[in-house]
């Protein structure tokens, strides 16, 4: 009798036994390419001894003291490396460590409405965020998430927000609008909201610099995110940087905001887009414990610590030992292999393996990513961009198909609508090699045949 109350109540899953780099094993012996990383999270591959042995030492040592009485070693390092990568203007700031990127994202919340009263100013509780994104599963985080399956049965339940137009340039950049143009134009979606609302009453604007499962890896174009800086800056706004997926790396950099740099501004190769909060999670602790982090700028930590000098929300496992020690084993170990050049490199791989195997497929729409995060758009029509009918499951298919087959990937669907579109997630540890890409890749396109024959497509 099965006693755990998983995701599907009606279908069985296979017991994973094993994992070894990029692949995982299961109780038969099956051998799947673990190709999206589970959800983005395993950015070293599985069973890293540098990591476990750091958990093992660790757990020799202290492996929990509840922070209103004790910080620990591997929270305070830990906190030091992050905040010496962080995007230039982040300054001395400081970070909280938390279980999940769903807590991340509530302590994110709370700060930027901690931030606001300090300052005296008490109607800032209103946050702002976009359609067809995904902050967290908690019911704050969800509130400011922009995904409409997932919010639905919740509805009622979810304090008020404002989703604005997503950056999503494949179906929304006009045929004759320059990428300047179409950044410049979203990006007024969001000062228009704020006038909507009066400023006044705007706590923060949260977005995800690469878009996640939700939309599938849609990056924006260069000068969004530094109009969108201009203008949280212009209505005394702070911006929330959702970096718990496309984070530590994952993108190329270890923030994925660090991508992201102002033409206009002189200084912006060494100066980029920064803001105010940034969540983290996933790739953090690379699946080898429970952990996630909000960062908080000096900006914001400078006018708490004149205020109250007291942080107004915390947590039982807040800066816990063992995932502290295993979060740094895997941010030295990323930096000591010099694994984001790897990113970088194997990331161009990959994205000319399925431009060169996908793009003149005609049930693929757009390929979009960055680094090691890609995703792949399936269309009806590949002229007018028409998305297949979501009765026909085109994405929970290729999953299904795809572990049949091997590979493990993340199909998703709604990146048009909220209901309609399908997409295919990759985002594979940062370990991988050539000839293990042109294995997922094979594996995706027999994958995705097999499922377009079954639905009488091909």
């Amino acid at each position: 009798m099965n006693s755990v109350l998983h995701r599907n109540l009606r279908h069985s899953l296979p017991t994973a036994s094993k994992g070894e780099g990029v692949y995982l094993k299961d109780s038969e012996g099956k051998l799947y390419i673990d190709a999206s990383g589970g959800a983005g999270v395993s950015s070293l591959g599985h069973r890293s001894a540098v990591v476990n042995n750091a958990i093992w030492q660790q757990l020799n040592q202290l492996e929990c003291a509840h922070t209103s009485f004790f910080t620990n070693s591997p929270c305070e390092s830990l906190a030091s490396r992050l905040v010496e990568r962080a995007p230039t203007d982040f300054g001395q700031g400081r970070v909280i460590f938390i279980n999940s990127g769903s807590e991340a994202m509530e302590v994110a919340l709370k700060l930027a409405r901690q931030f606001h009263v300090e300052r005296g100013e008490l109607t800032r509780t209103h946050f702002i965020s976009r359609r067809q994104s995904y902050h967290g599963n908690t019911l704050g985080a969800l509130a400011v998430s922009g995904n409409l399956r997932r919010r639905q049965i919740y509805q009622p339940m979810l304090m008020p927000t404002s989703q604005i137009a997503p950056c999503y340039a494949y179906r929304h950049q006009h045929s004759n609008e320059s990428e300047v143009a179409y950044a410049q134009r979203c990006a007024l979606d969001l000062e228009t909201e704020i006038n909507h609302l009066g400023a006044e009453n705007v706590a923060a604007f949260i977005a995800e610099p690469v878009s996640g499962a939700t939309l599938g890896c849609a990056t924006a174009p260069q000068t969004y995110f530094a109009e969108i800086r201009r203008i949280c800056d212009r209505y005394g706004v702070l911006m929330i940087a959702d970096e718990v997926m496309c984070g530590m790396g994952r993108t190329g950099h270890w923030f994925a905001m660090s991508g992201e740099v102002d033409i206009e501004d002189s200084s912006s190769a060494t100066n980029p887009v920064c803001p105010d909060i940034i969540t983290l999670a996933k790739g953090l602790g690379a699946g080898y414990q429970p952990i996630a982090a909000t960062m908080a700028s000096e900006k914001v930590v400078s006018v708490i610590e004149k205020g109250s000098g007291q942080l107004a929300n915390g947590h039982t496992y807040m800066s816990h030992a063992v995932a502290c020690a295993a979060a740094l084993a895997v941010v030295d170990e990323i930096t000591q292999r010099d694994l984001l050049h790897e990113v970088n490199v194997m990331g161009r791989y990959i994205q000319a393996l399925l431009a060169a195997t996908f793009a003149e497929h005609p049930y693929v729409g757009d390929i979009r990513g960055r680094g090691l995060f890609w995703g792949i758009e399936l269309v009806k029509d590949k002229v007018t961009k028409v998305p297949f009918a979501a009765e026909l499951q085109i994405a929970p298919m290729i999953k299904q198909v795809a572990m049949q087959n091997g590979l493990i990937c993340y199909p998703a669907q709604g990146c048009v609508d909220g209901i309609a579109g399908d997409h295919i997630l990759l985002a594979p540890p940062f370990i991988i090699n050539t000839e293990q890409i042109n294995e997922v890749v094979d594996k995706l396109q027999i994958s995705l045949k097999a499922c377009l024959v079954n639905k009488n497509l091909m």
